[in-house]
């Protein structure tokens, strides 16, 4: 591919749209605000639609350089975008999945205040993801990093003037700087080593030299590690995307689906042939997924927030992702990546679609009895719960199981990985029809009877209800397209990522050289070919992850479907299991008491009363009081008493005369 794609439009599109409403939308109509960030959007999606359309079969990346951005000696760093199949994929998903979600801002804040701050946030929030996937260089993708990070910031804390608004944007951006470290160290060894920031040359450096330490390789990774976990809300930096859930609705369908809580899989993903050298990275970015996976599904199971259910099922579902990348089945991951952008971007909004119709009700134990009142949104949602829990044929069974397949097939450990997988699959299916059936059947409780008695349930205006449509298709069709092969399908997605990560460089003359001079490296530093695929194994183990999810479903029918009053009674029942669920384990509270608080009382005690009050602000008063004691002493020689200074003077040239017959003696 050598004529320019003109990559740099399609993230220069949302940021002009961004400038626009940031600058003058305060003195735009709304229509003007909503048609600047709608059209923005939409051309950079056209934009990666065409190329989709006429160069998705490419067969080599294409690289276009816009400027120098850093050229300081050996280091050299321009303005890239690289675009492959991986990140043309991401593309997709990226201004596909957020031009939806523009649409469905447009109905669902339009009687906001700050409606015009709103979407220069949002447009903000898809310039920095587009050049986070299209960076060639591990710096670039770190402006997007951190630009991300920003964005989130703004869009979490848009109801500023309450306080758990505010505190929960300041939560992200602080516990996201915890991860950006270790991303920052990584640079900083990677600069040391390659001498490049280039992502493919550092690729490349890597595959050209199998003989290179493992030790140096897994340090790098593990701290890319660290970072991912931040961005994308694993153990132990997951703590920040629960209270992300103060921001509007559409923020949290923005981030949880299609941009910021992704960026961390496709970070692993798109430093795939750093994770394969380093076997210790890949168990520890697997088992965190695994863990967390689990960790947060038994904490959904008794939010009674809508939100916040739905947060901790996106951090679950983030789980699948790295334990797919864990056991080196990137593809897998980015599938359920892709499918998980269709159907939990359609929660989301149906969720808001739900909160709309209440008037701004969240809490579950307040709603019932919606399926008749607000039928669009209804089976939109069931959809989206269809599609999550891994019902064939919707788009999470296809994903989810290529994710619990390929870890079930890794040798040594795979079979625990599996095994949490499995019992996570059978939580996500219990907590989502209990989100279901609390939300849409039995009577309307209003457990709140003052937020409702002036609002009458409806649905919201077409510009919410077509991207429910429109994503709710997707939830359901958007994993056929990799049907595999056990059900008569071929895999379709992972053909198509193949060249991205089934590309090795690295020839088996090198492989032999390593093995001979470091036997210990190269045993580190060879990938192991993936197993063929058994087609019987994997039937049986969808059949089992299918069989799961209907157990889910039924243990959620008897208890939220045939018993009304469960809803009351889940305290009283489980006792101090649902305390401890309930209270999210006490990590928050661990965390203050562990790190916050010592950390504000040093900064309190050691930087405000020692270093700033005593050794900056007390230098100062020392100064300032000698100046003054100098000034008095000074005042008290200039008397204007003629008789004083002929004395003072006579005083000076004695002084002046024994100095000079002290230095002649000596």
């Amino acid at each position: 591919m050598t004529a320019s794609l003109h990559l740099w439009l399609i993230p220069a599109l949302p940021f002009a749209g961004f400038l626009v409403n940031a600058l003058f939308g305060r003195r735009l109509q709304k229509s003007v605000v909503t048609g600047i960030a709608l059209l923005t959007t939409a051309v950079s999606f056209l934009l990666v639609l065409n190329i989709a359309l006429r160069h998705a079969a490419f067969a080599s990346p294409h690289v276009e350089r816009a400027a120098t951005w850093i050229a300081a000696g050996p280091l050299h760093v321009d303005f890239s975008f690289y675009l492959d199949q991986l990140a043309l994929v991401m593309l997709l998903v990226v201004t596909g999945v957020g031009f939806l979600i523009h649409i469905y801002s447009a109905g669902y804040m339009a009687h906001e205040e700050g409606y015009w701050r709103f979407f220069a946030y949002l447009n903000l929030f898809m310039f920095f993801m587009l050049v986070l996937v299209l960076a060639e260089s591990y710096l670039l993708m770190f402006v997007g990093w951190e630009g991300v990070g920003l964005a989130s910031y703004l869009l979490i804390g848009f109801y500023f003037q309450r306080d758990s608004a505010a505190n929960a944007g300041r939560k992200a951006f602080v516990v996201n700087r915890i991860g950006d470290f270790g991303f920052l160290v990584a640079m900083f060894l990677m600069l040391a080593h390659f001498g490049t920031l280039d992502i493919q040359q550092v690729m490349q450096g890597i595959t050209m030299h199998p003989e290179m330490q493992a030790g140096l390789l897994t340090g790098i990774a593990l701290l890319l590690v660290l970072g991912a976990t931040g961005k994308s809300a694993q153990i132990p930096l997951y703590v920040w995307l629960p209270d992300a859930m103060e921001g509007p609705t559409p923020v949290s369908a923005l981030i949880h689906a299609a941009t910021m809580v992704t960026s961390g899989v496709y970070m692993i993903a798109r430093s795939h042939v750093l994770f394969d050298r380093a076997p210790y990275a890949l168990i520890a970015v697997a088992f965190i997924g695994a863990v967390t996976a689990f960790f947060a599904a038994t904490v959904a199971l008794v939010q009674t927030d809508i939100k916040r259910v739905l947060a901790y099922s996106t951090i679950s579902q983030l789980g699948y992702m790295f334990m797919g990348c864990g056991v080196a089945a990137y593809s897998a991951g980015i599938f359920h990546l892709v499918t998980h952008a269709f159907f939990k971007a359609l929660l989301f909004l149906a969720a808001g679609s739900v909160i709309h119709a209440l008037g701004d009700e969240q809490d579950l134990r307040a709603m019932g009895g919606l399926r008749r009142k607000i039928p669009v949104t209804f089976w939109t949602m069931t959809a989206g719960v269809f599609a999550i829990v891994g019902f064939f044929p919707f788009a999470g069974f296809f994903s989810k199981d290529a994710d619990l397949y390929a870890a079930f097939v890794t040798p040594h450990y795979g079979k625990i990985l599996w095994g949490i997988g499995v019992v996570t699959a059978f939580l996500t299916s219990f907590y989502m029809f209990r989100l279901w059936y609390l939300t849409f059947f039995g009577e309307l409780r209003k457990a709140n009877p003052e937020t409702h008695a002036s609002h009458e349930v409806h649905e919201g205006p077409w510009s919410m209800l077509a991207p429910l449509i429109i994503l709710a298709a997707l939830s359901l069709v958007g994993g056929w397209m990799g049907w595999p092969q056990a059900l008569g399908g071929s895999d379709r997605f992972e053909r198509y990522l193949e060249p991205v990560f089934h590309s090795e460089s690295t020839s088996y003359e090198q492989v032999s050289i390593a093995m001979a001079t470091n036997p210990e490296a190269a045993e580190f530093n060879t990938q192991p070919a993936a197993p063929p695929p058994n087609i019987p194994l994997e039937r049986m183990l969808s059949g089992i992850e299918l069989l799961v999810a209907l157990a889910g479903w039924f243990c959620a029918d008897v208890l939220y479907r045939r018993r009304r009053d469960a809803v009351t009674r889940e305290a009283a029942q489980t006792g101090g299991i649902y305390a401890l669920l309930k209270h999210k384990y006490w990590v928050d509270e661990v965390y203050s008491a562990v790190i916050v608080q010592p950390l504000a009382a040093f900064s309190r005690i050691v930087l405000w009363r020692g270093v700033e009050d005593g050794l900056v602000d007390g230098s100062g008063a020392v100064a300032a009081e000698s100046a003054q004691s100098a000034g008095r002493l000074i005042r008290s020689v200039q008397s204007g008493n003629i008789r004083s200074y002929a004395g003072w003077l006579a005083l000076g040239a004695a002084a002046v005369l024994a100095v000079v017959l002290y230095l002649e003696r000596a």
